[in-house]
């Protein structure tokens, strides 16, 4: 009998044979390249992403940092014309090998976009939705899923008694913390943010900052941003991007203070991108 991984909202995190999300290396990324078509997009990245921490992705726009993410839950699988080679382990699994799990592999990294993407449904049916497609039906169960989301988002308080409203009758903010919690509710392991607070004002931008610095006690987070600020602020890894490679990938107060590259000096300070 194969054991499972415990989530702690009563959802699977697959069977251990296919993940181990305990290892202390939670992505390792092993000379990976990347094409659109002809177009060399990402070009010998090599890195681990270790369990517990926020890793920030920067870099001028076009260098590579969205296409890097979407490629650790295969989003980039929807792109015609992509092809990598490399490897990509998640888990200790290559999600690129043979018999991946793809709706398993998408559960357990979960993505939350530049802009908020609310289903046009209640926000209790929005929280829902990753948990009853996979299976859960027990009306408590829900309920307890749908609180804890809410809990570990920020949330509850706000929204406790606005459940079978319209999310899209949610600020921006709100919005965007609530595809968060729509992401915690199929209770990941790891969880990719694509500039999640770019279009956001700064108050709501605040509260996500803090909300990352929380989940990464229980989710491995990895978050794309421009904001340099917002990279030192929250970060324990950055990773600086330009033309398609990893210039530099370092602690982030070694990154903001000491750079070993000039190109990454150049960046951080201002003087391009």
């Amino acid at each position: 009998m194969q054991r499972k991984n415990k989530a702690e909202n009563g959802v699977t995190r697959g069977n251990a044979s296919d993940f181990d999300f305990n290892r202390e290396v939670a992505i390792s990324i092993n000379n990976m390249n990347l094409w659109y078509s002809s177009f060399h997009a990402i070009k010998n990245v090599s890195m681990d992403i270790k369990k517990g921490e926020v890793t920030a992705f920067i870099g001028p726009s076009g260098c590579g940092k969205s296409t890097l993410l979407k490629s650790l839950n295969r989003m980039n699988d929807l792109v015609p014309g992509c092809k990598i080679t490399g490897k990509i382990e998640i888990g200790g699994k290559d999600i690129y090998g043979a018999g991946v799990d793809l709706p398993m592999l998408r559960k357990n990294v979960g993505m939350v976009f530049q802009k908020p993407n609310p289903f046009p449904k209640s926000v209790y049916d929005n929280i829902a939705y990753a948990p009853r497609l996979f299976g859960v039906r027990d009306k408590a169960t829900l309920d307890n899923i749908v609180e804890t989301s809410l809990r570990r988002s920020a949330m509850w308080d706000e929204l406790k008694d606005r459940l079978n409203k319209s999310a899209l009758g949610l600020s921006g903010g709100q919005q965007q913390r609530l595809c968060i919690a729509r992401a915690l509710a199929a209770d990941p392991a790891i969880l990719l943010m694509d500039e999640p607070t770019s279009a956001l004002d700064p108050i709501s931008t605040g509260k996500i900052e803090e909300l990352c610095d929380e989940l990464k006690k229980t989710v491995t987070v990895v978050i794309v941003t421009h904001n340099m600020q917002q990279a030192a602020r929250i970060s324990d890894k950055t990773a600086f991007f330009l033309l398609g490679e990893v210039i530099e990938f370092d602690d982030t107060a070694k990154i903001f203070s000491n750079p070993s590259h000039p190109e990454t000096e150049r960046y951080i300070s201002g003087r391009f991108g």
